[in-house]
């Protein structure tokens, strides 16, 4: 059985872009590693930008045995 744990990781501005960039997935993989010392392994994750395109957010799902 699994405990699942899901945070919300807000990125940076954009302006003209909604995409995810180097500077993103940097804090998203420090993010990744914090959890995983914690003895927790990524379930799933998506990135979700907002209407107006300025400013999005990765939701990240993280699982552990009971």
């Amino acid at each position: 059985m699994y405990r699942y744990q899901t945070e919300l990781l807000p990125v940076s501005m954009k302006f003209f872009s909604d995409k995810a960039n180097k500077a993103d997935a940097s804090v998203l993989d420090d993010l990744l590693n914090r959890r995983a010392a914690e003895g927790w392994e990524l379930a799933t994750y998506d990135y979700m930008a907002t209407a107006t395109q300025i400013k999005g957010a990765f939701i990240v799902t993280f699982r552990r045995e009971v």
